[in-house]
């Protein structure tokens, strides 16, 4: 089980990083292969968090469930057509985006 102090450190310190961009300013990472798109079921920063602490476990549950993937070509044209903005963290070596980002119920305002 992951140590839940580690992970809230690692959530509160990616909270902090969140930013949104347009996919246009993205688009060059996305050639690159470093996009990873998150499902707006799952909270960005726990995901990001859980993959910053090597939790395999989850991150392979999220990718059998395609609920975590690398952004598609469809998905890129869509967002390029809609010039959409994303939410934005990064977790070296990629960076998660997720179109709608679920605000934990906790979170500050």
């Amino acid at each position: 089980m992951m140590n839940e102090k580690i992970l809230a450190s690692l959530r509160e310190e990616l909270n902090e990083q969140t930013a949104q961009m347009h996919w246009r300013e993205l688009q060059r990472y996305f050639a690159g292969g470093t996009l990873i798109s998150v499902a707006p079921e799952l909270d960005l920063i726990d995901v990001g968090a859980r993959i910053a602490a090597d939790d395999k476990a989850s991150v392979q549950d999220w990718m059998m469930a395609e609920l975590l993937q690398r952004v598609s070509d469809a998905q890129a044209m869509q967002w390029l057509a809609q010039d959409a903005l994303l939410w934005t963290v990064v977790v070296k070596p990629w960076i998660l985006v997720q179109h709608e980002r679920r605000v934990p119920p906790n979170a500050a305002h």
